[in-house]
């Protein structure tokens, strides 16, 4: 495996106009500076539709795409909306925060001019002809989901009427009538979603760049998953949940996390060899080249609580389907390039699972530097299987994070790196290339942490229900020195992709500059700071 590193930025972090970032010019103006920046991989967040909260870990399908993302700068370029038209509704004022209300209330109503203009050409257009083919399976169970939501005023599918919550066919049948052109509009938006995607991806993988990918082990209650598919949960004969997931208690919360997700018929699962699952890990290599799967644990058992407690004191572990699933996977799909999500309470039985299947564990740095200065994440217990990280979506910014530990950590965690430095903004470029150096073979970083942001730019607080997932980079912040600086540091600990015929292999004669480019070091991590800052 070579070493190997890349950045960490969601979609909608990303700069442009219309309130949130998406597959516009911004997208493919940072696939050139990761490019520029010697890296291999861009790491996302799931992709799916998301509601209440908005959580894209809490998705209306695991199989579908997120409309925010659709570029509107492009529609506009393809004719099927005007500049007035886009710039009619109101996106949000902060450049930095993405206003989802804003969005929700004009994201579909542009989305639906430009449908009104697509669907007079739309019996000629081959290609969506091909897509509404090959993806069938997923996307009429999606269209129809979120039809008969809009038509029952947003809520659950729980709370519909009993003939469509059954998904009788009659019923639905009888209905689709009237909301038919309800229903092709979301076909639009999902071929528009993937025609946008796709021409990005194929743009990334031209100039070397991979994409990670992401999924949630579990899928929200209210999905087109669990209502099209209600056999393959723990559900009573009324398709309400016998079991949810959650996690027990522990010296963080007395009474443990309630997550609410609808937990998996694992023997029905089984008896169909894993069917959906295979489907749903197929469509994620449609959309990326490299799957990180949350919630690793959960595929070795799982913690199910009863779906009327209000608490999880009353959980109980059960199996997963452990290396069956991935066995299933492999038969079905060949070898398919995986990262598991394996951080927090580790047990003996997970280890021989991610064993088993040979998959990369995650090394969080942050994580390393704690009170009893023994930590499974501290870089000299690394191995090469891993991906190392200074921090998630779900952490502090590496700035955030050292203003706010205790003083016996920070002094641990200075001492250990060998920072000098009391400008965090220096210390949390030390504090990178201590990621670099790390044996594992990938090493992904944060757009903030090279940003050196503080925790306003944190992404997500998982004990915070709302004001989560808004962060955004403001245009034109990624610099060309601060590539090169990147650039210089992956070059000083051997990530440079070294098929790449633009970027310089190492060699005999470059073995002979590594003492001119540890000398650079110092040298490096200011400039990075300073470009950083935009100085």
């Amino acid at each position: 495996m070579k070493r190997e590193s890349g950045i960490l930025y969601p979609i909608s972090s990303l700069p442009g106009n219309y309130g949130i970032g998406g597959f516009s010019m911004e997208a493919y103006e940072f696939v050139d500076f990761l490019h520029a920046a010697g890296q291999r991989y861009w790491q996302i967040l799931p992709f799916g539709p998301t509601g209440f909260g908005d959580s894209p870990y809490q998705s209306f399908s695991t199989f579908a795409g997120n409309p925010y993302f659709i570029s509107l700068d492009n529609l506009i370029e393809d004719g099927l909306l005007t500049r007035e038209e886009a710039d009619s509704f109101d996106w949000g004022s902060n450049p930095e925060q993405v206003d989802y209300g804003a969005l929700y209330n004009g994201r579909f109503k542009v989305l639906k001019m430009a449908h009104d203009r697509f669907k007079e050409t739309e019996d000629q257009n081959r290609d969506y002809r091909e897509f509404l083919k090959k993806n069938h399976d997923w996307l009429e169970d999606y269209c129809l989901f979120m039809a008969l939501k809009l038509e029952n005023g947003g809520k659950p599918w729980s709370e519909w009427g009993f003939l469509y919550r059954m998904r009788d066919r009659t019923a639905i049948d009888v209905l689709d009538a009237v909301i038919r052109e309800t229903v092709d509009f979301f076909r639009f938006q999902q071929y528009e979603f993937m025609s946008q995607w796709t021409r990005l991806k194929g743009y990334a993988n031209s100039h070397g760049i991979q994409i990670i990918g992401d999924i949630p082990f579990y899928v929200a209650f209210d999905s087109a998953d669990t209502w099209s598919h209600p056999e393959l949960f723990r559900f009573d004969e009324d398709l309400k949940p016998l079991l949810v997931a959650g996690c027990p208690p522990d010296a963080f919360s007395a009474t443990g996390q309630l997550w609410g997700n609808p937990v998996y018929n694992w023997a029905y699962n089984k008896k169909t060899h894993y069917k959906w699952w295979i489907s749903r890990i197929a469509r994620c290599y449609d959309l990326y080249d490299v799957l990180r799967i949350d919630h690793f644990r959960g595929f070795d058992e799982y913690y199910a609580v009863p779906a009327e407690d209000e608490t999880a004191e009353n959980g109980k572990w059960e199996p997963g389907p452990g290396m069956a699933l991935f066995t299933a996977v492999k038969e079905q799909l060949g070898d398919v390039r995986i990262i598991a999500e394996d951080l927090g309470y580790i047990t003996p039985t997970v280890r021989q699972l991610l064993a088993e299947t040979g998959f990369p564990g995650m090394k969080v740095l942050q994580f390393a530097f704690d009170g009893s200065e023994n930590s499974s994440y501290l870089p000299y217990k690394h191995i090469q299987n891993s991906i190392v990280y200074t921090g998630t979506h779900d952490n502090e910014t590496t700035r955030g994070w050292i203003e706010s530990i205790n003083d016996h950590d920070r002094d641990y965690v200075r001492r250990y790196i060998h920072s000098e430095n009391t400008d965090y903004g220096t210390f949390t470029w030390d504090f990178i290339r201590e990621a670099f150096r790390s044996v594992a073979d990938i090493c992904i970083v944060p757009i903030q942490d090279y940003l050196v942001k503080g925790n306003e730019a944190r992404m997500n607080c998982p004990s915070v229900g709302q004001g989560n997932w808004q962060w955004r980079v403001l245009p034109h912040f990624l610099s060309e020195d601060l590539a090169r600086s990147i650039f210089e540091l992956t070059r000083l600990y051997g990530r440079l992709p070294k098929e790449d015929p633009q970027l310089p292999e190492e060699s005999e004669e470059q073995e002979t500059e590594t003492k001119e480019a540890e000398e650079k070091d110092t040298e490096v991590k200011k400039t990075g700071v300073e470009a950083a800052e935009g100085k």
